[in-house]
């Protein structure tokens, strides 16, 4: 009896909302396999890259980084196939949860595995942002303090975390319900009962967006540091480039997660404070295929943003651009050549001694 009674309050919403536009447009299954497949292949390729430089990398500060980003592209390449694998499932029953799923145990695993994979990117990146601040900012201390032994234990740390979110509605006895495209499974967002049905998606979107604050935060401080201490020495040290190379992927997987993550968070945290109203499914819809988006960019980072493909693109670049360069330098050699000849007449005819040749050399490379 109370297991009927459980399955009509999780597909109560499904029912009321059965007469909305939401519901009644025909959701195609080809965007969440396209999804699926584009994000295997993105993120199946990018840890082969990052496996290839963990293994050949000495440098510690480095390997940390790196193995932090393998982690990252675990967790989005397991998202995709564990998510991507019960929305096929879900469609395969043509989305009749009461057939299927009469005791909602395929909503709360589907639930789970939504929030799960989605804060751990999210945790993942911003203890990646902490790592890389501590390893510019205090290179002392995170050579001699930290080790591989801290990192595996802040990497479950993370993922322990972002289980513990996932479970919290199965836990308190709110399980996840089918919303309202009857595509997924999520917190309980329509005309909340209590509390705790406000409390479950507000921890949900302020864990995430703090954890996009901090990453914020120190990606920002690092990357200060870096360009001050560029300034104060002219000449690039040895070990500035890496760093350099990390901050810029830290940066693009933080600018990939602002622009994904934030709408769903915001939205979220809208629709869990909000009085009654309309129907926001379209919205919300939205926001989560923009936020699956984040699992699939993620990984073209890594692929990208390397060292041996911004050397490439810079030499492309040079070659376009350097002929053009080139005959400025000429050109404007020329005309201080002209002008100091001018100036070496004027000196003999006064009496003053002309510039040398190293002194045009000089000149030219200062201004350039």
């Amino acid at each position: 009896m109370s297991a009927n009674g459980s399955s009509e309050t999780r597909y109560r919403s499904e029912v009321r909302d059965t007469n909305s536009t939401c519901c009644h447009k025909e959701l195609s299954v080809t965007a969440s396999v396209i999804s699926m497949t584009v994000g295997i292949f993105s993120n199946g390729a990018a840890l082969f890259i990052l496996l290839k430089s963990y293994k050949r990398l000495r440098i510690k500060s480095r390997a940390f980084f790196l193995l932090f980003a393998s982690s990252l592209v675990v967790t989005d390449l397991l998202g995709h196939l564990v998510n991507g694998s019960l929305v096929l499932y879900v469609y395969r029953f043509q989305r009749k949860w009461e057939t299927f799923d009469p005791h909602g145990i395929v909503c709360s695993i589907f639930g789970a595995c939504m929030v799960f994979f989605g804060l751990s990117p999210l945790f993942l990146s911003s203890a990646m942002a902490v790592e890389r601040f501590i390893g510019v900012t205090k290179p002392i201390f995170h050579s001699t303090v930290l080790s591989s032994h801290h990192i595996k234990r802040l990497l479950g740390l993370t993922w322990l975390l972002a289980a513990l979110v996932a479970l919290l509605p199965v836990l308190l006895q709110r399980p996840y319900e089918v919303q309202s495209s009857r595509s997924w499974c999520f917190f309980h967002m329509d005309q909340p009962k209590d509390w705790l049905d406000v409390l479950l998606p507000l921890i949900f979107s302020v864990l995430g967006l703090m954890a996009l604050l901090l990453s914020i935060v120190c990606n920002t401080l690092a990357s200060c540091a870096l360009l001050l201490g560029r300034l104060r020495n002219k000449q690039l040290c040895r070990g500035t480039s890496y760093h350099v190379e990390m901050i810029c992927q830290l940066l693009a997987i933080m600018l990939v997660s602002c622009m994904c993550w934030g709408p769903l968070l915001i939205h979220v945290i809208i629709l869990s404070v909000r009085a009654k109203g309309e129907s926001t499914c379209f919205r919300l819809l939205t926001t989560i295929r923009m936020a699956t988006w984040n699992q699939i960019l993620d990984p073209w980072v890594y692929i990208l943003l390397r060292k041996a493909v911004l050397r490439k693109i810079f030499l492309l670049f040079h070659g376009c651009c350097g002929s053009k360069l080139h005959s400025f330098h000429h050109w404007q050699r020329s005309v201080l050549g002209s002008s100091v000849e001018t100036n070496k007449s004027d000196c003999c005819h006064h009496g003053r001694i002309p510039l040398p040749d190293t002194a045009i050399k000089s000149i030219t490379r200062a201004s350039l």
